[in-house]
């Protein structure tokens, strides 16, 4: 439990470019409290104590915004990024060196048993906002855009945009932890409405030039 708080605390400080210093983090950083409590609520439930790692998952929940169900697991080197409106369910499984922006819930659709909420595999960066909903499985160096809904697994290496979500980019090679932002996302819109004007333009070019059987 302590080496996992402790990387916990060092991805704090190489994170967040704003983090000046170990004591700031330490006294200031919401998401930092909330995962330390967690830490706590999760091995005293492991050890099978009744009530208490919930009691201390819904303090954490009033002082931080963040509400971590003791049951879940969460591998080390993660970080909520403001924290405020996080919300992380029971059966979920998260991997090491994952990154949560605020309002981001990984939480069931309500109609499951069991395993109901989601698997996120290492290197993920989840942006501001981003649902990620049932038992489904988000592969290793995902990137989920700000305020997708995502309700089906998806593949390694992909990047996941929209509502409801929708692969923009897979099995691309890994960006580089600095660029591991939810800034640097395409816009599939944007893109669409771009491929749509140009087929506009050929089309005029054809109208146009009847007899020019390669408007290019």
């Amino acid at each position: 439990m302590f080496n996992s708080i402790s990387r916990d605390f060092k991805a704090a400080l190489e994170r967040d470019p704003a983090a000046t210093s170990r004591l700031e983090v330490f006294f200031t950083y919401s998401g930092f409290h909330a995962l330390l409590a967690y830490r706590v609520a999760h091995w005293l439930l492991s050890h099978k104590i009744p009530f208490l790692p919930r009691f201390l998952s819904q303090t954490a929940r009033w002082l931080t915004g963040v509400e971590i169900h003791p049951g879940a697991k969460i591998g080390t080197g993660f970080f909520i990024d403001h924290g405020m409106g996080v919300v992380i369910g029971e059966t979920t499984e998260i991997g090491d060196f994952v990154t949560l922006f605020q309002g981001v819930t990984l939480g069931g659709t309500g109609k499951e048993r069991g395993k109901r909420h989601p698997t996120l595999g290492n290197h993920v960066v989840v942006g501001a906002g981003a649902k990620v909903l049932g038992g489904i499985r988000i592969g290793d160096n995902v990137k989920v855009g700000a305020n997708a809904v995502v309700l089906r697994s998806v593949p390694p290496n992909s990047t996941v945009v929209g509502n409801p979500g929708r692969i923009v980019k897979y099995d691309g090679a890994r960006l580089p932890e600095a660029t591991m932002d939810h800034t640097n996302i395409p816009d599939p819109i944007a893109e669409r409405f771009e491929a749509m004007e140009r087929e506009l333009i050929d089309l005029r070019k054809q109208v146009e030039n009847p007899n020019n059987p390669n408007p290019q």
